[in-house]
């Protein structure tokens, strides 16, 4: 008898994709859906995307979804959580949104330590709306705003903003991943899965960011995209966990 192995999870809907060939958001929005079916929570998890890219996720994702203005996915997400504690809530944001317009919004929310748990698309550029300049963009990387090449001089060094919540006070997990192999690719839903759980155990803020190509605003091949993620842009923003104060839930110590 034939044993069915592989199938596309109750979580996300049947539809086609529209992203471009190459972006990591599909791989990331069925990362998510494997993630909430296993966890079992898509009858009490809502998802908040802003604009940009991000913000067609209600579209693939089948559980309840907000909407926010952009950079405002967190303090909607906030709101939602503190009327709602029950609710497990996400947040799903490029790096123009949350690095960039909704920066006071996420460093004050990991300060405080909402239970939340965010998902940070990093490619680089604000990819919706022409491929201008993020605060992630690269050092001499050409945008349509740095058509010479990004530099420090003029435009600001690249923003870490992951490394940056690490020293905050209640942030408790951050993870830099990406999407652009099978290896990595399992260990960004590691990350994801591991995301959740810190919020559904109550222990206060996380944020799994995930480095992603945008071949078109790149103006590169699926291929080589993934490559110059590999290679160029891993190397300005190192994989692995910036922070980790979790703790096993215990009858002493919820």
């Amino acid at each position: 008898m034939a044993q069915q192995v592989f199938k596309r999870p109750e979580s996300l809907k049947d539809n086609v994709f529209h992203y471009c060939p190459g972006c990591g958001h599909s791989i990331i929005h069925r990362l998510l859906a494997e993630v909430i079916d296993e966890l079992g929570i898509r009858e009490k998890t809502v998802g908040v995307p802003p604009a940009g890219c991000a913000v067609l996720a209600y579209n693939y994702l089948d559980v309840d979804m907000g909407e926010a203005p952009h950079g405002r996915a967190i303090a909607v997400a906030t709101g939602i959580k503190r009327c709602r504690p029950d609710l497990v809530v996400f947040t799903y944001q490029g790096d123009g949104d949350l690095a960039a317009i909704g920066t006071a919004e996420t460093v004050h929310a990991a300060n405080r330590g909402e239970c939340l748990t965010v998902i940070f698309v990093n490619n680089g550029v604000y990819g919706m709306t022409g491929g201008q300049m993020a605060p992630t963009t690269l050092p001499g990387q050409k945008t349509t705003t740095t058509p010479g090449g990004r530099m420090a001089l003029r435009d600001g060094h690249p923003l870490d903003l992951s490394r940056m919540l690490a020293l905050a006070a209640g942030s408790v997990y951050i993870e830099r991943t990406a999407v652009t192999s099978p290896k990595h690719i399992i260990k960004t839903k590691k990350a994801i899965r591991k995301a959740f759980k810190v919020q559904m155990d109550g222990q206060g803020f996380a944020l799994v960011e995930i480095l992603s190509a945008c071949p078109t605003n790149w103006k590169e091949t699926p291929i080589e995209a993934c490559k110059r993620v590999e290679q160029v842009v891993a190397t300005q923003y190192p994989l692995g966990i910036l922070k980790d104060a979790t703790h096993e839930p215990t009858a002493d110590n919820p």
